[in-house]
């Protein structure tokens, strides 16, 4: 029988607002060189549950015994003196500091009274040579691809040599050959017997890498099994309550008028890999263009030139027939752009404000949410219901703290924000990162409404599967140029993989 590390008995936790639960009577253990995967939807619990158990969150109610000790309270200093690491989905990270600065941040080695920065050099560079993690340790975490910041959480927690590893979508923003890596990295951290919990919204991924699989749903425990003893299908009835469909019933209708034109451009980026140069692109009404390459290859800077948020040098870009290069953001929009941000805590969202307040931000100002200088409340108040109401954003209180939101349904607050403003093209950047199969089936479902109201949609995905299911067309940008297009009937993993 496998020995116990730690177990989490009859936890409790509520919403301060309302007194909701958040996870009722929870228990389940913990087992010493195995991987624990947990599934569930976004806001069934899991991050919290995991959150508890590192002492970011007092808990309420129940038990937390970690190698036979209980531990009362817990905060994450004393978690990692426990034993216990974590990988968080939403990064730990300050972005005015380096790389090297936010690996160290409370656990620097030191030479007399100064920091041995020689010597943590050192240390990380033996984890970025062993594992292949492409890490630039001068740079300012601000300066770094979103796929670079979660490697870095990754080596941070491996640094400090956690019993007990939780893992919180960890390969949402990996590429699958990083992921294969990680996983060895995983396997070989079993192997020495630590306890690792690996929480993700990828069902193929959970079922490769965990020995035992927990269910979620709505904060209660569904039920423990072992790998061998379930299936893709039953873990999905079990976390949601009903058959998922991801398969999206593509129309194919001639497309309309040329919406989007990117013409020779050349954008600046912080790495040579990721500049653009002379590139050229459209979409048209009506239709789904994919842009497929691997993380950090471009896509990035081509999204933040077409938004405003990134000037270009040299070239143009058109939208609806209006030039649009190098206007700001605001006049983007007004144009008739809406975007969803591939980072979504950055660029789209105020975490500080409420649910409904986030869901009006972009138009605020504009009937029927203002008049003149007066706010119209009662018309927020029912445009915020609908929303929460049509994509299932949980919990349902839109006067919560957007902050209050799992990551999923934080995402699902963007998505209903931009889609409901109807405009000429959609750019949906990573529109389904880090969030479970039920929001990933809304989501994916919207942008082909989307596209079937006359939207042209400009999608990026790191998810080949996504990009097929749903594309017209698809260009693959490698370090910065386009490496190829392909229309929908021709495209295929493999091809497209080695055009990535």
């Amino acid at each position: 029988m496998e020995e116990q590390i730690c177990e989490i008995r009859n936890l409790g936790l509520h919403y301060q607002r309302g007194g909701r639960a958040v996870l009722k009577g929870l228990s389940l253990s913990f087992h010493k060189g195995e991987i624990l995967g947990i599934r569930g939807e976004n806001g069934a619990g899991k991050s919290t549950m995991m959150k508890l158990l590192y002492g970011m969150y007092p808990i309420d109610s129940g038990e937390i015994i970690v190698k036979g000790q209980s531990m009362g309270k817990l905060d994450p200093k004393l978690a990692i003196q426990h034993g216990i690491g974590m990988v968080h989905q939403e990064f730990m990270l300050v972005n005015d500091l380096t790389v090297l600065e936010n690996v160290i941040l409370g656990f620097e080695p030191k030479k007399g009274l100064q920091i041995d920065f020689d010597k943590a050099r050192k240390e990380i560079q033996h984890f970025i040579d062993q594992y292949n993690m492409e890490i630039q340790l001068d740079k300012k975490v601000s300066q770094i691809s979103v796929g670079e910041a979660q490697r870095v959480e990754i080596i941070k927690t491996l640094m400090r040599g956690a019993d007990i590893i939780i893992l919180d979508e960890p390969t949402a923003v990996l590429t699958p050959q990083e992921t294969k890596k990680l996983f060895e990295i995983l396997n070989n951290l079993k192997k020495e017997q630590k306890s690792l919990v690996f929480i993700s919204h990828k069902l193929n991924e959970v079922m490769e890498i965990s020995d035992r699989i927990s269910v979620m749903r709505q904060g209660l425990h569904m039920g423990i099994v072992s790998k061998e003893e379930t299936s893709p299908l039953d873990l999905t009835k079990k976390m949601i309550g009903r058959e998922v469909f991801l398969h999206i019933d593509k129309t194919y209708e001639k497309a309309g008028k040329k919406i989007l034109d990117v013409q020779d451009v050349w954008i600046p980026s912080q790495k040579e890999s990721s500049k653009i140069r002379g590139l050229s692109l459209h979409v048209n009404e009506g239709e789904i263009v994919g842009i497929a390459g691997i993380d950090g290859n471009g896509q990035s800077e081509l999204i933040e030139a077409i938004t405003g948020l990134r000037p270009v040098e040299k070239g143009h870009i058109f939208l609806d027939g209006k030039e649009i290069t190098n206007l700001s953001p605001k006049k983007v929009r007004e144009v008739g752009l809406a975007h969803i941000p591939e980072d979504r805590n950055t660029r789209g969202l105020n975490r500080t404000m409420s649910i409904e307040e986030n869901l009006v931000a972009v138009e605020v100002d504009k009937a029927p949410f203002s008049r003149g200088m007066v706010m119209n409340t009662a018309a927020m108040d029912r445009h915020s219901e609908e929303m929460v109401k049509r994509f299932d954003i949980r919990p349902t209180d839109y006067k919560l703290p957007t902050s209050s939101l799992s990551g999923g349904n934080a995402q699902k607050v963007v998505v209903a924000r931009e889609v409901s403003m109807n405009k000429k093209l959609l750019v949906a950047a990573q529109p389904t990162r880090g969030v479970d199969i039920g929001a990933i089936e809304s989501i994916q479902k919207t942008l082909e409404e989307a596209k079937k109201n006359g939207a042209g949609v400009l999608l990026v995905s790191t998810e080949l599967e996504e990009i097929t299911s749903l594309s017209d067309r698809i260009i693959v940008i490698h370090e910065g140029p386009i490496t190829g297009e392909l229309s929908a009937g021709e495209a295929n993993e493999n091809n497209l993989g080695l055009l990535m």
